[in-house]
């Protein structure tokens, strides 16, 4: 396994190499319940990782960050090490799986990768899956390393360049928010790149040229620091995981996002 990325041909042909991660997760609009539909059918030896659980319980802010000896326990208790090499996917195609990606690197582990195209692809190609209560694994050690260069908090936003991947209608303002008590509209001086812009309708990554004219034509100088932000730190590692495949090294994830902006009282903008 190399890179971010891993296609579903490799995975079928590796599923004894690798750990892999069912990272599901749905905004609470949709009213569905992603451990119970991978107790319902997943890829075959997949463990769930829940973003909820894993997160700090010290917040009223969705799936924050835990510390890092949390993770550290979180994850050991699955079975996942410093060796282990994992792939995340999530239902959606790519939607979660990201958030899963991006949580692995800010603690020092850079061998993980994403499922390209998810669950969603898995099954359209008929592959096996399996269904039921699965084993518990063997707890291990892990051992937790904190990056805070992929991260940003409110305080660290007054010069950033925001790349938010909201909708268009969320970033303008134009529909509600998910969430009671934050307000519509974007932070001032962001720019919208909804997430989708860097998928195909299969839910894989495009190719880096249009990925990297999706930045450009929203605006983003990727040759700088960009700092990402969706609704609650979910899609924004979407577009983390877009600049980490085109090469540009330089960006950190805003984990508090609208959640936390737009339920404060900072300054916001309504409109494009």
């Amino acid at each position: 396994m190399s890179g971010n990325l891993v296609s579903t041909d490799w995975l079928a042909s590796h599923l004894r190499d690798v750990i892999v991660l069912d990272a599901s997760w749905h905004l609470p609009t949709a009213q569905r319940d992603a451990r119970a539909e991978y107790v319902a059918g997943r890829i075959p030896g997949a463990r769930f990782f829940d973003i909820d659980d894993i997160s700090d319980k010290d917040t009223t802010l969705p799936h924050m960050l835990p510390r890092a000896e949390v993770f550290a326990a979180k994850v050991g208790a699955m079975g996942i090490g410093n060796t282990s090499r994992i792939v995340a996917y999530d239902s959606a195609g790519l939607f979660s799986a990201a958030r899963c990606w991006w949580m692995f690197r800010v603690f020092g582990h850079d061998a993980v990768a994403v499922l390209d195209g998810g669950l969603k692809k898995w099954l359209a190609e008929k592959r096996d899956v399996e269904s039921g209560a699965a084993a518990r694994p063997l707890a291990v050690t892990f051992n937790a390393v904190f990056r805070p260069a992929m991260v940003r908090s409110m305080e660290q936003l007054d010069e950033a360049q925001i790349a938010d991947a909201r909708s268009g209608t969320r970033f303008r303002g134009e529909e509600p928010e998910p969430r009671p008590g934050v307000r519509r509209g974007h932070m001032p001086g962001a720019k919208n790149i909804h997430y989708a812009a860097l998928l195909r309708p299969d839910g894989t990554l495009k190719s880096l040229a249009e990925i990297s004219a999706a930045f450009h034509a929203a605006g983003i100088d990727v040759s700088k620091e960009v700092v990402t932000s969706c609704g609650s730190g979910v899609t924004a590692a979407i577009l983390s995981l877009g600049l980490e495949v085109i090469g540009a090294k330089k960006h950190a994830l805003y984990d508090g996002s609208w959640a936390e902006w737009g339920a404060s009282a900072r300054s916001i903008e309504v409109g494009p």
